[in-house]
C-alpha cells in the first residue's frame, strides 16, 4: 500500500531534521577539535548532510508540502548530538568522536525508519542514496573511535 502524501511530507521532514541535526552537530564538532584531518573530515561531513536536507526539501516540495529548515531542539536530544557542545568544551578530542558517532547512530535509525515506508520509488532511491553515505559515515567515526580508545 502506497503511502498517502501527508505520511510522505512527514517521513521525509523527519529526515531532512536527521540531516540539519548532523550538519549543526559535525559543524560544531569540527570547530572544537585540534586535528587537522578531524577537522576537515567533520566539516566534510557537516557539507554532506547539509546537501542531503536540501535535495530532501526539494522532496517535500515535490510532494506538495512545506519543508523543513531546521533541526528540531527537541529532537536535537534523541539524536544524539545534544552533548557535543560540552564535548567540544571540554576540548576532549575523543569525546567529540564519540558524541559523532551517538548522532551517527541516531541518523541511521531515522533513515531506517524512514525505508521502512513504502516511498515512492524515486524518492526510495535518493533515501537508499543518502543512507548508504551516512552508514559509511558513521563506521568511519567508529573505526576513529576505536583508534582513540587504543591511544589512549
Amino acid at each position: 500500500m502506497m503511502m498517502d502524501k501527508d505520511d510522505v511530507i512527514s517521513t521525509v521532514n523527519n529526515l531532512v531534521e536527521t540531516c540539519k541535526d548532523g550538519q549543526n552537530g559535525f559543524r560544531t564538532a569540527a570547530e572544537g577539535v585540534k586535528n587537522t584531518e578531524l577537522t576537515a573530515l567533520f566539516n566534510n561531513y557537516s557539507q554532506q548532510r547539509g546537501q542531503f536536507a536540501i535535495e530532501l526539501q526539494n522532496e517535500v516540495r515535490k510532494a506538495g508540502g512545506d519543508p523543513e529548515k531546521t533541526g528540531s531542539t527537541a529532537a536535537a536530544l534523541h539524536r544524539g548530538w545534544i552533548n557535543i557542545k560540552s564535548a567540544v568544551t571540554g576540548e576532549d578530542e575523543s569525546a567529540v568522536i564519540s558524541e559523532c558517532e551517538r548522532g551517527e547512530d541516531s541518523a541511521i535509525k531515522s533513515y531506517k525508519e524512514a525505508l521502512k515506508q513504502d516511498l515512492p520509488s524515486d524518492l526510495r532511491a535518493i533515501v537508499e542514496r543518502q543512507f548508504s553515505q551516512v552508514k559509511e559515515a558513521h563506521d568511519r567515526i567508529r573505526l576513529l573511535e576505536k583508534a582513540n580508545a587504543q591511544a589512549s
